[in-house]
């Protein structure tokens, strides 16, 4: 797992770790080293913008964000080049599968709304590993889609930055942005490089 410093409650995987979404065995190690409950409140995500508040663990439905105030409770969305974000404010914490879909949709921006709804404010954002400009070559769909953050592959084809993207949906807020391509760099899942149905899963929780 990858652990940004600055960063108590959050944790990204690499493929190493295991995919823990199914695997109760793998979700059971992992909470284990990161010293939290092995009971995590996921989603099945669909590519979209709904944001779901988290009270108690388990699936939540269809979404691709989570909010909680409660501290201890483990929130997880899986990815394998889709852009895994957390939002941390001063009493709550937000995890996000964003595409392309979900980036042109606004869903760091639905993260920000539910944790205001909340009665918070963000106070720092983690972007995690995700296909880079380098190798995501895209159609004019995405391009006019994501709109503004136009980039080119290391073979000169036509790209966006979803990184990029998401930072401008986080303007104002402190971003650490954790480097790292997916497509390219074995140490994780990529469905654009292998088609594989495995993903990396991210954690955040409020310590």
């Amino acid at each position: 797992m990858i652990l940004p410093r600055g960063f108590p409650g959050v944790a990204f995987g690499e493929a190493s770790d295991g995919d823990a979404r199914h695997d109760l065995d793998v979700r059971e190690r992992i909470s284990t080293d990161l010293g939290i409950s092995t009971e995590w409140a996921l989603i099945d995500q669909v590519h979209g913008c709904r944001v779901v508040r988290a009270d108690v663990p388990g699936h939540l439905g269809e979404a691709d964000g989570i909010v909680t105030a409660r501290r201890g409770l483990p929130l997880a969305v899986a990815t394998a080049d889709c852009v895994p974000i957390v939002l941390v404010g001063t009493r709550t914490v937000a995890v996000v599968h964003a595409g392309w879909r979900g980036v042109a949709g606004g869903v760091a921006t639905s993260a920000r709304r539910a944790i205001a709804e909340l009665g918070d404010t963000v106070q720092a954002a983690v972007i995690g590993p995700h296909i880079g400009p380098c190798c995501y070559e895209v159609g004019s769909e995405v391009l006019e889609a994501v709109e503004g953050f136009e980039a080119r592959t290391t073979e000169e084809k036509v790209s966006v930055d979803l990184g990029a993207a998401i930072r401008s949906q986080l303007a104002g807020v402190e971003t650490l942005q954790i480097p790292g391509c997916t497509a390219h760099d074995e140490e994780f899942n990529s469905y654009r490089r292998t088609r594989t149905p495995r993903r990396q899963v991210t954690v955040a929780w409020i310590p």
